[in-house]
């Protein structure tokens, strides 16, 4: 029976029984509780193939077969007083009104600017809380060929400091290379650097110590690295590595703060203008 209610789904032939206003097909029936067809819309992904649909359709069906069973036998065994479920249920309504109000207010008048000023001055407050989990680097590299006739000369330039050389450098990359990295005022977690790149090391702050440059070859490639600065894990980290976290920092202070002083403004208006007695 179930494979045939799971078919009718799925291919929407023959007919059924059942009905929704006598134009939907009943998939399954506990008690005088009804499971439709539109009731699995969104369950199943677009594309999905016929088997998975079948699946995925059965599995629905099961579930939701299994869980108004226990419902039921819940409501059979359960006191009324064990069913009253009034109170948590006004108290979670309370709940999403004065978070939906909280929301629409913090929308509406959260101050979302954060100068750099701000960021600094919470940053130099707040430094033992910046101790870096990782290594990070600001680092140049260029990928190219095993066999390029070119590596020489984007040794020579990587290795530059001159600005003319930095911009003969970026020109070149975009000419000639696939895959490259000039942002060195950027930092970045020198284990991603190391997947990226094909260094291998047994000990990243020994390597990081004893080396400014450094090529890497794979069968297909040579990789030519260029560290301009580094950080080590539990040092203090730079003030640029931590700005989107500082910023997350003082928006959500700024929302706790707004959203106290609403609730204080509420109570004060309400003793104010005797809104309220106390018994």
């Amino acid at each position: 029976m179930k494979k045939l209610i799971i078919i009718l789904l799925v291919l929407l032939t023959a007919c059924s029984t059942f009905f929704r206003n006598k134009t939907e097909r009943v998939l399954a029936k506990v008690g005088k509780e009804y499971l439709y067809a539109s009731d699995l819309k969104g369950v199943i992904p677009a594309k999905t193939s016929k088997k998975d649909s079948l699946v995925l359709a059965k599995s629905f069906i099961d579930n939701w077969v299994r869980q108004k069973l226990i419902i039921s036998q819940a409501i059979k065994n359960l006191t009324a007083q064990q069913l009253d479920f009034s109170r948590q249920l006004e108290n979670y309504q309370n709940s999403l009104i004065v978070f939906e109000y909280e929301n629409a207010l913090v929308k509406q008048k959260l101050d979302t600017i954060v100068t750099d000023e701000e960021m600094e001055t919470y940053y130099d407050s707040n430094q033992k809380n910046f101790q870096l989990k990782d290594n990070i680097v600001q680092i140049r590299y260029v990928k190219l060929p095993a066999k390029s006739a070119n590596i020489k000369l984007f040794r020579k330039l990587l290795n530059s400091d001159d600005a003319d050389d930095r911009a003969k450098l970026a020109d070149q990359c975009e000419k000639y290379v696939n895959d490259f990295y000039l942002d060195d005022q950027t930092w970045l977690m020198f284990s991603d650097v190391i997947r990226q790149v094909n260094i291998k090391t047994y000990n990243q702050e020994d390597f990081l110590k004893n080396h400014r440059y450094v090529e890497s070859q794979d069968s297909l490639s040579v990789y030519l690295i260029r560290f301009s600065d580094f950080k080590i894990k539990e040092s203090i980290s730079p003030l640029s590595f931590e700005k989107d976290r500082i910023r997350s920092i003082i928006l959500n202070k700024r929302k706790i703060d707004l959203i106290s002083k609403m609730h204080q403004e509420v109570y004060d208006h309400g003793v104010k203008y005797n809104e309220f007695e106390v018994f």
